[in-house]
């Protein structure tokens, strides 16, 4: 079987929706445009080489249907050549493509891939595909349909995760994110998008919050009150001992933003043939899926899956980068795996930066790796939850 490796990983400054998002006048394609370039100039790599190009993207529809991926590598100049798919497992999307862009890799079928993801929230918002899953009453009730941000607050209330600590882990992303960005961690993988006169619209990431306080944190509502009567009676259903309590704020939930990622993926014998010079491989990956109810912890399953397929512990593993969608689902992570804090998010994660939802799992893939080097250590996963239950993990080792 053949190694996937990891030749590069490029990313753009997230951008917040806060007030107007610094992209709201692009399309998703430019977004992508300077990555496409980026990836092809960093390591001098003539397109027609490259086989596909796996995009994740959670809502297609308006400037991001019509196969973005595809689309995006012609926009960028890329050869006619190169094919592209656009696939979505919700939030996963992105590591999902990262992982099918690897397993082409691993089969022996294609030597060259690009994958990565894409979200313009600001053009495309979350729902606007009007998907039936939560859109049509019928589908919605036989599938169990609740706000994810409802399952959040399930996870808390069950695991007796209190508003303070929930809280106190937002605070800690935000610290840490201020932290590596002022330090210029990210300056190896970060791209910048261009206005016509090649000013960079955004410099760095713009949705951490550098003076955040616990005290400001306490001063936020509960985001999912008026939610919980309609939750509850689905609760009940599968919990029927569970009172279900609204416990996370906008300030312990992932921030919106636009984003888009990218990484370069390439067989063994395609790095010597075409002087490529790998940072890390992809050594396995697993999806799962958990129930709908709690929703948030299908990449726990995931997780457990692929390490008894590898025979690790997760005390072998270096680092972790687990999305926060929501503090409670990423403390649950961290306590079922028993992982220590300064091994998890060592950088921050959404709850600072922001879930560029189909862009996530190449951001977190990238930022992982850039730490491993910075930290001259071998072994990381990036494990990611998503709707209805999904979930997907990924182990990379440096080189």
């Amino acid at each position: 079987m053949q190694s996937a490796m990891i030749v590069d990983a490029v990313r753009i400054p997230r951008a917040t929706l806060r007030g107007t998002s610094a992209y709201a006048a692009l399309r998703p394609v430019e977004l992508l445009r300077p990555l496409f370039t980026a990836i092809a100039e960093r390591n001098h790599l003539d397109s027609s080489h490259v086989e596909d190009v796996l995009l994740g993207c959670a809502t297609q529809s308006g400037g991001q249907g019509a196969n973005v991926a595809k689309i995006a590598a012609l926009y960028a100049g890329w050869s006619e050549q190169v094919s592209g798919v656009t696939v979505n497992r919700f939030c996963c999307s992105g590591l999902d493509a990262i992982n099918l862009a690897a397993s082409k890799i691993m089969s022996g079928m294609e030597s060259v891939l690009v994958a990565g993801g894409v979200e313009q929230l600001s053009a495309v918002p979350m729902f606007a595909d009007q998907g039936d899953w939560f859109s049509n009453p019928k589908v919605m009730k036989a599938t169990k349909f609740m706000h994810m941000g409802l399952s959040a607050d399930l996870i808390a209330t069950q695991q007796a995760y209190s508003r303070e600590r929930l809280d106190a882990y937002a605070l800690q992303s935000h610290r840490r994110a201020n932290h590596a960005a002022s330090h210029d961690y990210f300056k190896h993988s970060l791209v910048p998008v261009c206005d016509a006169n090649n000013a960079p619209l955004l410099d760095s990431d713009n949705a951490v919050r550098a003076g955040l306080s616990l005290e400001k944190l306490a001063a936020l509502p509960a985001s999912f009150t008026d939610y919980v009567q309609h939750g509850q009676a689905l609760v009940s259903q599968r919990y029927p001992d569970t009172l279900l309590q609204a416990y996370h704020s906008a300030g312990s939930s992932p921030a919106l933003v636009d984003g888009a990622s990218l990484l370069l993926l390439a067989s063994e014998s395609a790095c010597k043939k075409l002087s490529l010079t790998p940072r890390a491989r992809i050594c396995h990956y697993a999806n799962a899926s958990d129930e709908p109810v709690k929703m948030l912890t299908g990449h726990l399953r995931a997780t457990e899956k692929l390490l008894a397929a590898t025979g690790l512990q997760a005390s072998d593993i270096d680092l972790w980068e687990v999305n926060e969608s929501f503090a409670a689902s990423v403390l649950y992570f961290q306590d079922h795996f028993n992982i220590a804090n300064e091994q998890l998010n060592v950088n921050g994660g959404a709850i600072a930066f922001g879930h560029p939802l189909g862009a996530t799992g190449g951001n977190l893939m990238g930022m992982l790796l850039d730490e491993l080097e910075r930290r001259n250590l071998k072994r990381g996963i990036v494990a990611i939850c998503g709707g209805a239950g999904v979930g997907v993990t990924t182990l990379i080792e440096r080189l």
